[in-house]
């Protein structure tokens, strides 16, 4: 499957920039799982894309940081299924998912002051906290 990956309406990843192997899955399977490569290793060249903003490029290195190998490519495994062709359509979803994940930039933080009534409450936590810690001093002569 050497199509390219279609993120939203303005992003798309070329088919250049992923690559694919299919190597022998664990797990159940019978006889079958000793002969059949269903497992796929989907990569996609994160450093060498022109595909993403460098904001959304930085973000992804971010998230996927567990997922990355030595030449910063994105490695995601998939062995959900038996079937190749499923493993590697669930493979280019989470790829997918992972690529829009960082594509939204994360808010703004609006600073904002504590209330009257939350700075008044605070305060007075301090003053109970300093008299229960005085109570507990020895008396001097």
């Amino acid at each position: 499957m050497s199509e390219p990956l279609v993120i939203s309406a303005k992003i798309t990843i070329p088919a250049s920039e992923i690559s694919w192997t299919a190597v022998r899955a664990s797990g159940p399977g019978g006889q079958n799982v000793n002969k059949v490569s269903s497992k796929i290793e989907l990569r996609f060249d994160l450093k060498g894309t022109r595909a993403l903003p460098e904001s959304a490029k930085a973000r992804l290195w971010e998230i996927a940081r567990s997922r990355l190998d030595a030449e910063g490519r994105i490695v995601v495994l998939s062995q959900r299924t038996r079937d190749q062709k499923r493993n590697l359509e669930d493979a280019r979803a989470k790829l997918g998912a992972l690529i829009e994940r960082a594509l939204a930039a994360p808010p703004t933080r609006k600073p904002t002051r504590p209330t009257r009534a939350a700075a008044r409450r605070r305060l007075e936590e301090k003053r109970r906290n300093a008299e229960r810690k005085l109570g507990r001093t020895v008396p001097r002569d």
